[in-house]
């Protein structure tokens, strides 16, 4: 399928999950992922396959950063493969772009496969989520990773703040929230000078420090994913039109959230003009390294 120019794209959303393989194999397991419906309000079912979201980022001429989480290690799910979520992301190079997930604790494995999925699958970025993993980001374990990231230029989107997965379940189903503190994102950011890093989602409770962690360190963003924008911290959106207006992202958390209602809810957001184009599509074009007659693959 060839590739539209990016130019003629709407947005580009940073941020949506791969839930189901081919073979309906779930990324959580049955509890957390009807905790996490509720969570978010979410009706119905909301395990599109790849080839569904595919045709829904085309509809709305997006494009659309995708992704599963391995977490292997914590909760004994094995992960969605990141081999098919890069080639889905193959055969539909207009819309999707391939991330994939690497569980820190599967060492220097897990450095070889991060490796290869670059090399031989062409993925954009790797995606942790501390609080599920059950790891601190600044744990020297995950620095071959971040060393095989910084060097291919590949990026870091980190889950950052409190999260859906777990909320209402007993004990949070052993989902710990201290992981997901952006602090612990400095020393990885401060490690890797040139490690292109995203903190993803309001980072409730620790917006100042997610905001203080990115206007100081030159190669961390921010997306605004897994929140309607109208409950968006007041010194989120005064930093995005602002100081971080350039490094800034949007992202929806598809399929807990739509893009349709985040985009409808961003457009009551005071913010300029100027920078509105900014956050929907052109910090993330550059970040990705993507041009106006490139594909998003």
């Amino acid at each position: 399928m060839s590739a539209p120019s990016v130019d003629d794209l709407v947005a580009i959303d940073v941020h949506t999950h791969c839930e189901v393989s081919s073979k309906g194999h779930a990324s959580l397991s049955e509890e957390l992922h009807t905790a996490s419906a509720a969570y978010f309000k979410v009706a119905g079912e909301r395990k599109p396959t790849l080839e569904e979201t595919a045709a829904y980022y085309r509809e709305r001429r997006m494009a659309a950063v995708v992704f599963t989480v391995d977490a292997e290690h914590a909760t004994g799910t094995e992960p969605i493969p990141n081999e098919e979520i890069a080639e889905a992301a193959a055969a539909h190079a207009d819309v999707l772009i391939p991330f994939a997930s690497v569980d820190p604790f599967r060492g220097r494995a897990g450095v070889r496969r991060a490796r290869r999925l670059v090399e031989e699958y062409g993925v954009r970025g790797f995606k942790f989520h501390p609080s599920i993993q059950g790891f601190f980001p600044d744990d020297r374990m995950a620095y071959g990773l971040y060393e095989v990231m910084e060097e291919t230029g590949t990026i870091a989107l980190f889950h950052t703040g409190q999260t859906g997965i777990g909320a209402g379940v007993p004990g949070g189903g052993g989902i710990r929230l201290k992981y997901s503190n952006p602090l612990h994102v400095d020393d990885v950011a401060a490690d890797f000078p040139h490690l292109k890093i995203i903190l993803a989602h309001p980072s409730f409770p620790w917006q100042d420090e997610a905001l203080a962690v990115a206007t100081h360190k030159p190669g961390v963003h921010i997306d605004l994913s897994g929140w309607s924008p109208k409950y968006f911290p007041p010194q989120l959106v005064r930093y995005a039109n602002t100081l971080l207006q350039d490094k800034v992202l949007f992202g929806s958390d598809f399929p807990v959230l739509s893009p349709d209602r985040w985009l409808a809810d961003f457009a009551e957001l005071p913010v300029k003009d100027a920078v509105r184009p900014k956050i929907l599509k052109e910090n993330a074009a550059r970040l990705l390294g993507l041009t106006g007659s490139d594909s998003p693959s």
